[in-house]
């Protein structure tokens, strides 16, 4: 029997940051719980290296989309076989919580943790649980440093994270704000002649789709996700023909694409018609495995990745992962 719960908390977090020692001391004070609050990449890897000695009920990651993405690739290479890996449950309390939206654990703090352990001893846990094959992005020359995350892009979506990244975006807006703010930039850079050609002319790369070469070869954004629910109910993607899958959603879109403005106020509502999926520069579905040849860079959950020595990506639809919610 399971007799453990594994705390793996985000002292930089947003609203962790604006917790006092009190909120920490409270959760260290809960029997069966093993608190873990590691300040580097090398001290969280030393953190799964030492869960993998215990019996576990749960991992739960007390931060945003970035402290999950860094669990599930420390997990990754470890050597931690993917099929034994503990149930997650998701608490939010980074800058950005999309994943947290679609699978997390609404609750918070010390409550939620025991909530937690009452569902998890009465059974109810193993009854609230999502599976998620999150991204996993493999370079050449990074052979041993995969890195998963569920939400990506490249683009002008690459170039909305850098505006985000500004700190007076930052330092001025929490999550749900910073993600407007981020947005009405973006489209005010389209709005400028002196910047809106730099932007519509795209990105250049080679795409494959499960082995099949993209005729895009200039991108003006590039989605996938692993995600199945986005907040507001935006939801940029479709499976062509109605075709199922569960691999990662894709959206492509070409260079200057055509009715961009009308294409966005769709897509941002979960919305898409018949005329933009007949529209050859906008390209969406459902694949196991997506090929990259390119100079720029790759997005995933807020980290910018470079391309390998090859200027390479290859982006795979990973391991399941079970998510409790509440």
């Amino acid at each position: 029997m399971p007799d453990h719960l594994a705390v793996i908390y985000n002292p930089f977090s947003r609203k962790n940051l604006k917790n006092g020692p009190q909120e920490i001391q409270s959760i260290q004070a809960l029997p069966g719980v093993l608190f873990f609050a590691p300040d580097t990449d090398a001290a969280l890897q030393a953190v799964i290296e030492e869960l993998r000695t215990h019996t576990l009920s749960c991992i739960v990651v007390d931060g945003g989309d970035g402290t999950v993405g860094k669990v599930l690739s420390a997990l990754h290479v470890s050597g931690w076989p993917a099929d034994t890996w503990p149930p997650v449950a998701v608490i939010p309390s980074g800058n950005t919580n999309l994943i947290a939206a679609d699978v997390g654990y609404g609750r918070r703090g010390v409550d939620a943790l025991r909530f937690l352990q009452t569902e998890l001893q009465n059974g109810q846990a193993i009854l609230k649980i999502k599976h998620r094959r999150p991204l996993v992005v493999q370079r050449t020359g990074f052979d041993k440093a995969a890195v998963l995350g569920f939400f990506g892009g490249m683009g002008a979506f690459g170039r909305g994270i850098e505006i985000a990244h500004q700190p007076a975006v930052l330092k001025r807006y929490a999550h749900d704000m910073a993600v407007v703010a981020t947005l009405l930039m973006t489209v005010m850079q389209l709005l400028l002649p002196s910047k809106r050609d730099g932007w519509l002319a795209g990105a250049p790369a080679s795409l494959t789709y499960d082995g099949t070469p993209s005729v895009v070869q200039n991108h003006f954004m590039l989605l996938c996700t692993a995600l199945n629910t986005l907040p507001y109910g935006v939801w940029p993607f479709w499976r062509a023909g109605g075709a199922g899958g569960d691999g990662m959603h894709y959206l492509d879109v070409a260079a200057y694409p055509p009715s961009l403005m009308r294409a966005v106020w769709t897509l941002l509502r979960g919305k898409a018609p018949d005329w933009l999926r007949r529209t050859q520069a906008y390209q969406s579905g459902s694949v196991q495995e997506l090929g990259m040849q390119t100079t720029e860079n790759f997005v995933l959950d807020g980290e910018i990745l470079e391309p390998g020595e090859n200027q390479d990506f290859t982006i795979l639809s990973g391991p399941a992962v079970s998510f409790l919610y509440a």
